[in-house]
């Protein structure tokens, strides 16, 4: 897999919308766009993403993120050995990037393992290869507690992820981050 980065924004009306992509129409053409959440967007609306482009044995595919510092943080997790861009997407897809942040920053194997659902061989390479280019942050730690929680009161893993990611940025606290993932639904 090589990495290149010629396109790194892209802006136009929002064609379609799919489980892992959305199609945005720039200068006549529709560009296939791989996205970690494209349900943000909405059909018709202009959407500016900035992007990732990948250069694949098999073509290229071009990744959006709404906000250039998820682009960013997608791009060193890129540069962990052994992570492609599926990879990288997915975790982006199961944590918010802050929190991502703070587990790595922090070196919280359980929250990389039990709260996004990595392997434990590739927590800990991503750990071991990012942390010292990480600082610390904040709610990693909370939230592991707050999975743990969950699971305890017969959330399955699945849904326990599920409630952590639809917490508001502005919980802030283990108890408040735990109600707000109990009030998002079981």
């Amino acid at each position: 897999m090589y990495y290149v980065s010629m396109i790194r924004q892209i802006r136009g009306k929002v064609l379609n919308i799919g489980l892992v992509s959305a199609v945005i129409e720039v200068a006549g053409f529709g560009i296939e766009v791989r996205m970690s959440s494209p349900q943000m967007l909405a059909v018709g609306s202009e959407a500016s993403l900035a992007t990732h482009l990948a250069l694949k044995q098999d073509g290229l595919e071009l990744y959006g993120f709404s906000d250039p510092a998820d682009r960013d943080f997608f791009e060193l997790i890129l540069s962990v050995s052994g992570v492609g861009p599926k990879t990288a997407l997915s975790v982006l897809r199961r944590a918010p990037r802050e929190a991502l942040e703070g587990a790595i920053g922090t070196r919280d194997l359980a929250y990389l393992t039990k709260v996004v659902g990595l392997g434990k061989k590739s927590a800990e390479k991503m750990l071991v290869e990012l942390a010292d280019k990480i600082g610390p942050h904040s709610h990693s730690r909370e939230d592991g507690e707050v999975f743990d929680t969950l699971v305890a009161l017969g959330y399955t893993e699945r849904e326990a992820r599920k409630a952590l990611q639809a917490i508001p940025d502005s919980a802030v606290g283990k108890e408040a981050r735990l109600k707000a993932a109990l009030s998002s639904g079981h």
